[in-house]
């Protein structure tokens, strides 16, 4: 591939990498309010919630002597708590990717 093509590859994707920011950003702003520490902890604490309540079922598998004394609804319940720890997880990580792009505005403390 010659230089000539190169450079005009490297400012293409720059360009898209702008508009993807300038989208996110414009479409972000108008569903989030500026975040703060204020707004953001009780989002992190509640992720903490659905941690700690995941491992504590995960904890009375533990307790049991072997799997097959598992119930149904045992494992049942322990996948619920396992989903919804990772939603919160996925959906914290995606607002620390934003962050890190420049997606969300950042309020004043």
């Amino acid at each position: 591939m010659a230089v000539k093509d190169l450079i005009r590859e490297q400012r293409f994707l720059e360009d898209v990498e702008r508009g993807i920011r300038e989208a996110n950003q414009d479409i972000i702003h108008q569903r989030l309010s500026p975040i703060t520490m204020e707004n953001l902890m009780p989002f992190a604490t509640s992720v903490a919630r659905l941690r700690a309540r995941y491992l504590e079922a995960a904890f009375k598998f533990s307790e049991k002597s072997t799997a097959d004394s598992l119930e149904d609804s045992e494992i049942e319940e322990l996948r619920r708590h396992r989903m919804a720890f990772e939603e919160a997880r996925d959906a914290f990580e995606a607002l620390r990717h934003a962050i890190e792009r420049g997606y969300v505005e950042l309020g004043e403390e």
